[in-house]
């Protein structure tokens, strides 16, 4: 079958692979009709993402056909419309039995430690990490592993009535912050350098509060305005920028809480004594997402309370990987989500 594969940095081919002929045990073979592109894959297409080796065939944000499963498999069957739990775990190891599937030290994430579904043909996956959703579209299916990084990363920050939360990056991970927090009693504010991007979110999420980024510093004032000069009680910083994830604490009122659910393989540095140790500021990591926020978000979508409408601003078919692929490397285009057709 056809694969499309990052070969190097910035190097993309047309290549074959062979396709399985049956699924093994606890396996489905799964046919892509989406693939969506997060700023995963760019990174990795730039050589800029950690645990990444080439060559490799992207694609985790995914909705998938299931066109045949193993006798042992009962929890998707042949037909079934499917989103992708891309992070393959190991449940034998502690941190998956003690609930934390999504960081277990074995883990393997499809489309980024092996080969992910750019492709045209069937590949098998474990039918354990298939969410099904018939009556959602593959663009909604393939935007639910997108919006479980948003999930978990709100649930790590635990928001509570009341208080203010401030995301950094109105990217798609930043959005999917959002989507979760204005279901909440908190008030919610973005923070980019982008305005565009800012008045998408005040448009499509209804986010009343936000801010531009500014280099000499006027948005913290912006920011001391919104919080009555308290600042943010959570800081989620989803810009996966070194200088932002490194500053990002200056925006954390005293006993705050910093969630980093952006990647940089840069090392971070920042103020201890005046700002984290001064006001106890907690930092915590968001990795991943847990199989249960697929199912919920399956759900919200079905119910109407997550409109993921907006949110696909550019399209190509596969074809046009190997052409096109590139211009996602550039924020001036202005792309929320890219979504791939593949069939």
């Amino acid at each position: 079958m056809q694969a499309i594969q990052f070969t190097a940095p910035q190097q993309i081919a047309l290549v074959n692979l062979t396709e399985p002929s049956n699924p093994g045990p606890g396996e489905a073979l799964v046919r892509t009709h989406r693939m969506g592109i997060c700023g995963t894959d760019i990174a990795c297409y730039l050589g800029k993402f950690p645990f990444f080796a080439y060559p490799r065939t992207p694609g985790h944000e995914l909705g998938l056909e299931v066109v045949a499963v193993a006798d042992d498999v009962k929890n998707v069957r042949i037909g079934d419309k499917c989103s992708l739990e891309p992070y393959v775990n190991n449940p034998t190891t502690r941190t998956s039995q003690k609930g934390a599937q999504n960081c277990c030290p074995d883990v393997q994430v499809i489309g980024v430690h092996n080969d992910g579904g750019l492709r045209k043909g069937v590949f098998a996956v474990p039918a354990r990490k298939l969410h099904a959703g018939n009556d959602l579209s593959y663009d909604e299916l393939a935007l639910v592993e997108t919006l479980a990084i948003g999930c978990h990363a709100v649930q790590r920050a635990n928001p509570q009535p009341g208080e203010s939360v401030l995301v950094i990056g109105a990217g798609p991970i930043g959005l999917a912050c959002l989507e979760f927090l204005k279901l909440m009693d908190v008030k919610s504010i973005v923070m980019d350098v982008t305005k565009s991007r800012l008045e998408f979110c005040k448009k499509n999420l209804g986010i009343q509060h936000t801010i531009t980024f500014q280099s000499d510093g006027s948005h913290l004032i912006e920011l001391e305005k919104i919080t009555g000069g308290v600042l943010a009680d959570v800081v989620i910083d989803a810009t996966g920028n070194f200088k932002s994830m490194s500053t990002c604490f200056d925006y954390a009122a005293f006993t705050g809480r910093v969630v980093y659910v952006g990647i940089t393989t840069s090392d971070l540095t920042f103020p201890h004594a005046a700002i984290f140790h001064r006001r106890e500021i907690t930092l915590l990591a968001s990795r991943n997402a847990m199989p249960e926020d697929f199912e919920r978000i399956i759900q919200m979508i079905r119910k109407g309370k997550i409109n993921t409408s907006f949110w696909i601003t550019h399209r190509i078919s596969f074809e046009e990987v190997p052409t096109e692929f590139a211009k996602f490397t550039d924020p001036t285009l202005g792309a929320i989500k890219a979504m791939i057709e593949v069939r």
